[in-house]
């Protein structure tokens, strides 16, 4: 029943099945290495995850009560979604100012690959560079210590700052990244910088995601990481102002797709859902571009989650799981 607390592997196993059953995505075990770590913070670590503007987000709400419904007439693959999240994306961190997210990163909607993070308030990409949640968050406590090392608040405050962030990372080192001494400013120098190379298996968006798929492209688009975004997203956004030309490329797409080709339905489509801003032409045709693609790539979880984001997309807020007023 909603609100009664089960012990923890009864949780866990009730989670995994819940969003296999639902999104038809498999948590991986990273993401329960994380709900480990939370499950074993005191309160001094909480309070310096509170501290760091962090919490659990999206798909970790379940772990609490993996039976909570989401509210009468919403899609519960709605929760957690912000409104350009890709299809591909399960939010499952909340990561503070400009609302920064974190989500598991599900390429061919069955198996994760990965992390990925970015600001839905503000400008950038998505970024994936990291491979678990917790490899994520270590990048983001180093973060805040390599920033609390260069403050010059009360140096009692700091130290409490401090020795709150160092607990946390002895308990997330427990688990993970235990191999890797570095700390603040070093620590960001060696893992938490520079771009990854090309990824001849993606092809360019406009999110900075990349997809997985291979085939023909209208633009003849570079592999991932392979092209300048700058000048990519400027021809795109302004390619988006010509509603006849946009209408003729989507045409275009869902005919090659239709003949089995569909990388354009898929790049387009994300490019088209990341740069919706409201406009209801431009949803609905990333949403037909991006259901066609999926379908015809076998994604069939992804065809679910995108539908239902469509319909939910314009909610006022991204919580739509029913906790009965707590």
């Amino acid at each position: 029943m909603p609100g009664e607390r089960m012990p923890y592997e009864r949780r866990r196993v009730d989670v995994a099945d819940r969003v296999l059953r639902e999104w038809g995505l498999t948590l991986p075990e990273s993401f329960f290495r994380f709900w480990t770590f939370l499950e074993g913070l005191g309160p001094v670590e909480r309070q310096a995850l509170a501290d760091m503007d962090v919490a659990a987000a999206g798909v970790a709400d379940l772990c609490a009560d993996p039976g909570l419904p989401a509210r009468d007439g919403i899609d519960v693959r709605a929760h957690g979604r912000y409104y350009r999240d890709p299809p591909e994306f399960l939010t499952f961190l909340h990561g503070g100012s400009d609302g920064l997210h974190y989500g598991l990163w599900f390429d061919d909607g069955r198996t994760c690959d990965g992390v990925a993070s970015y600001y839905t308030h503000d400008g950038g990409g998505l970024d994936r560079r990291w491979r678990t949640p917790l490899e994520a968050l270590r990048a983001k406590l180093e973060r805040h210590w390599r920033d609390l090392a260069d403050d010059d608040a009360d140096a009692a405050y700091l130290a409490a700052r401090m020795s709150g962030l160092e607990r946390m990372r002895e308990a997330l080192t427990a688990l993970e990244t235990g191999d890797r001494t570095e700390v603040g400013l070093a620590y960001s120098n060696t893992y938490d910088t520079g771009l990854p190379p090309e990824d001849p298996d993606r092809i360019t968006t406009l999110d900075a995601g990349g997809a997985l798929v291979a085939g023909r492209t209208a633009l003849d688009r570079p592999p991932h990481q392979g092209a300048d975004e700058y000048r990519f997203a400027q021809y795109m956004y302004g390619l988006f102002e010509d509603a006849a030309a946009v209408e003729a490329g989507v045409a275009d797409a869902l005919r090659w797709c239709a003949d089995g080709d569909p990388a354009e339905a898929l790049v387009l489509g994300r490019d088209l859902h990341w740069a919706s801003a409201g406009d209801k032409t431009r949803e609905a045709q990333a949403n037909t571009l991006l259901v066609a693609a999926y379908r015809a790539l076998g994604r069939t979880s992804l065809v679910e989650i995108a539908e239902a984001h469509h319909r939910h997309r314009d909610l006022p807020r991204v919580d739509v799981l029913d906790t009965g007023g707590v």
